[in-house]
């Protein structure tokens, strides 16, 4: 089992306020709050995707530290409450996940997801709006980089991508340099251009915070098995430093 969700529904890591860069890692975490118990599920449900985005959070420490930006992360689990998910989407909290019937989501009724909206999705919301706003005290709104990760197969089927960048396709700032520069990369990897999803969805964290502001953005998704472990993240993390950096330039 995951240790229990801890009483704040959002990490902060402290950063220069001013560097032109917020950091986000929506599904951060695999931990459910005590009083929601194990959500019905046997304790192997929640090393799998389904729970989190598996390395990402280290992948967000690592940027953070090695670019001076602030960074915010959840502690909950997505199967919680995902708030890379629209408000009125039908997905905000999954009865059913890559095949997994979630028995403590199954029954919940509206009142019970407006309860979960205003204990986890709503912090993480404010904490993105206080740093925005923090970021333009500061004289320098910045770009937000959502940092993500997805597995190596679908439904038995294997995804040829080690990493996709995602992108609404009326902005391409963060998301142009981004998919060059990996491309470029000595590894030759295989870059996903809104791959292995579709970017600039409505109501996601990014639409929400970055888009209707007219703030440039990005989604990163990298496959898991290669930031599961923390030299793996180490890795990828000093990669997108690299390709940040010059992004961050006033």
């Amino acid at each position: 089992m995951p240790d229990p969700a801890p009483c704040q529904p959002v990490e902060r890591i402290p950063g220069d306020p001013a560097c032109g860069l917020l950091l986000l890692c929506d599904h951060a975490s695999n931990a459910v709050p005590g009083d929601l118990g194990t959500l019905g599920l046997d304790p192997p449900h929640f090393a799998r995707h389904i729970a989190y985005d598996i390395g990402a959070a280290a992948v967000t420490r690592s940027l953070a530290r090695r670019l001076g930006a602030p960074a915010l992360l959840t502690t909950f689990s997505r199967l919680v409450i995902d708030p890379n998910r629209g408000r009125d989407d039908p997905t905000l909290v999954m009865r059913l996940s890559d095949g997994t019937i979630v028995p403590g989501n199954a029954r919940i009724d509206a009142a019970g997801v407006a309860a979960r909206v205003r204990r986890f999705y709503d912090p993480y919301d404010q904490a993105i709006e206080a740093a925005l706003a923090e970021a333009s005290a500061a004289g320098r709104p910045p770009a937000l980089v959502a940092i993500h990760s997805f597995t190596p197969a679908w439904r038995g089927v294997p995804r040829p991508w080690e990493v996709g960048i995602l992108w609404d396709p009326r902005d391409g700032r963060v998301a142009a340099p981004l998919i060059a520069g990996l491309r470029a990369d000595p590894a030759g990897f295989t870059v996903g251009d809104n791959e292995p999803y579709l970017g600039g969805l409505s109501g996601d964290t990014l639409d929400r915070h970055a888009t209707a502001r007219g703030l440039p953005n990005a989604l990163v998704e990298i496959r898991q098995d290669l930031i599961a472990d923390e030299a793996g993240a180490e890795a990828w993390a000093a990669r997108f430093a690299g390709l940040l950096a010059p992004l961050m330039v006033p």
